[in-house]
């Protein structure tokens, strides 16, 4: 069993794409005990997906099948917490919707990703991350000026507006369910969630200091002080000295004299200013300037890319990666005083613990219907 603020919550996990996987990743680090079920030759291998990590068991069920269908209802009726990332009506249509499973269990929280929403004009229809995020507003901004808007990678749709989103979701109903004792259905759509991590954004909007010139406001790589500068050898460092006393430090240690330079806010010599900073980053390697910024309060930090991130001393010192499964990976966040998380999350469960289906009270028979 889990270990953490979650121990003891049963999560029922319909396998499918990232966000959904990935919301239960985060409920089975903080000690949630997750039954995942897959359909018949699609459990993936131990070692293939890390969002499964943590699963204590894994089950393959032709929900077609009467007998398959009956027992995860019955593994429904011992969860506290159904997730599942299929288009609006399909659960229903397999007579798992959340009306039949709130009914034989009241208080399951039934937890939906999608990608448009449970309901409104695109509700059926297929999308990608990218798709969600540029009818949220959230793609626009992102990208050099003047070029087209740029995807980073999968991660405001997918995982921050999806998976983060229906994770936060699940908990809020939980802690309701506390107080009334009911369960309830959490929507949660990629285009909501990536709408709501672009609210910040909104607001600049509205005091006029943000346009929707891509690439010409403070935040998205338009002022010199914050953006990525190329280095001697090919790597980049991030700069982000927006206050005074942080740009004068950036401006010492870049070694620029400081009389020579514009004003840092006078938007119309950004271009000169940026030139002056580039050139000098461009004269000593990533490494060389790591060395330089270590611990200032330049607000200077090297561009790592996601396997370099591991062996960084600070995120050494948090254990911020661990591995799984022979896999270097995020470890769980964020860190509980009290009720800590497991330290090493198990490796996804192909099948997994054979005593689970019984803890969570099927029978014999029930669990011979699940193929593992």
């Amino acid at each position: 069993m889990g270990h953490g603020p979650l121990a003891g919550v049963r999560v029922l996990e319909f396998t499918g794409l990232a966000p959904a996987p990935f919301a239960c990743m985060l409920l089975a680090d903080l000690g949630a005990d997750v039954v995942r079920v897959d359909r018949p030759g699609k459990l993936p291998a131990a070692d293939a997906e890390v969002l499964l990590r943590g699963r204590r068991a894994a089950v393959a069920a032709d929900l077609k099948d009467p007998a398959a269908r009956d027992a995860v209802l019955a593994l429904a009726d011992g969860a506290d917490v159904l997730v599942e990332g299929f288009r609006p009506g399909v659960m229903e249509r397999l007579g798992l919707g959340p009306d039949t499973c709130l009914e034989r269990n009241p208080r399951l929280v039934y937890g939906r990703m999608t990608g448009w929403g449970q309901d409104g004009p695109l509700a059926q229809a297929a999308g990608h991350d990218i798709d969600y995020i540029a009818l949220a507003g959230a793609l626009h901004p992102i990208g050099e000026r003047g070029g087209a808007p740029l995807p980073p990678a999968n991660l405001l749709g997918d995982f921050g507006g999806g998976g983060l989103l229906l994770a936060f979701g699940v908990l809020a109903a939980l802690v309701e369910r506390s107080i009334s004792g009911r369960g309830q259905v959490v929507d949660a759509a990629m285009v909501d969630g990536a709408a709501l991590l672009s609210t910040y954004l909104h607001g600049m909007a509205a005091r006029g200091m943000w346009t929707d010139e891509r690439g010409s406001n403070l935040l998205d790589g338009g002022a010199p002080f914050y953006r990525s500068y190329r280095t001697l050898d090919g790597g980049w460092m991030a700069v982000g000295a927006i206050e005074p006393q942080f740009y004068a430090e950036l401006v010492r240690l870049l070694e620029l004299d400081s009389a020579a330079l514009p004003d840092q806010m006078d938007r119309a010599r950004w271009p000169e200013l940026h030139d002056a900073i580039a050139a000098a980053f461009a004269e000593r390697t990533r490494d060389d300037w790591t060395k330089v910024f270590d611990g200032t309060d330049a607000c200077v930090a090297p561009v790592l890319a996601p396997g370099e991130a591991h062996a960084h001393p600070h995120n050494a010192a948090r254990g911020s990666f661990l591995e799984v499964g022979g896999i270097g990976q995020p470890a769980p966040a964020p860190r509980f005083a009290r009720t800590p998380a497991t330290a090493a999350p198990a490796a996804p469960s192909s099948p997994g613990d054979p005593t689970a289906l019984a803890e969570w009270g099927l029978t014999p028979d029930q669990a011979a219907a699940l193929s593992s």
